[in-house]
């Protein structure tokens, strides 16, 4: 049993840590030891990070359609500088056009 100080504590930490994430058009690995995306873009992604209650961060990837324009997306993923933390593989979605916005929502819940 953890306490809901240390729930706290991780999520607090863990929001505190990531600062970064990616997109890209790969999605085959699922390895846990993967270091980065499968086929990263150089879409430029806006993180938003927000804890809701004590034990659960919500963390939100949103890329401007007009930075990865026609592309299909499958995979995502979350970094604390250049380690990745979480990464999660889909089916593709897209392509997109210019006037759409990508919104990608990871949710972590430390119980």
């Amino acid at each position: 049993m953890i306490t809901d100080d240390l729930r706290t504590f991780v999520v607090s930490q863990l929001k505190t840590a990531i600062d970064s994430g990616k997109v890209g058009m790969g999605g085959n690995s699922t390895s846990p030891a993967a270091t980065s995306l499968d086929v990263p873009s150089t879409a430029s992604v806006t993180l938003t990070k927000d804890s809701s209650t004590e034990n659960i961060l919500e963390v939100k990837l949103s890329v401007a359609g007009s930075a990865i324009p026609g592309k299909v997306i499958r995979e995502a993923g979350f970094f604390d500088g250049s380690e990745l933390f979480g990464r999660e593989s889909f089916d593709g979605v897209g392509p997109f056009s210019s006037t759409e916005t990508l919104e990608i929502f990871f949710i972590i819940e430390v119980e």
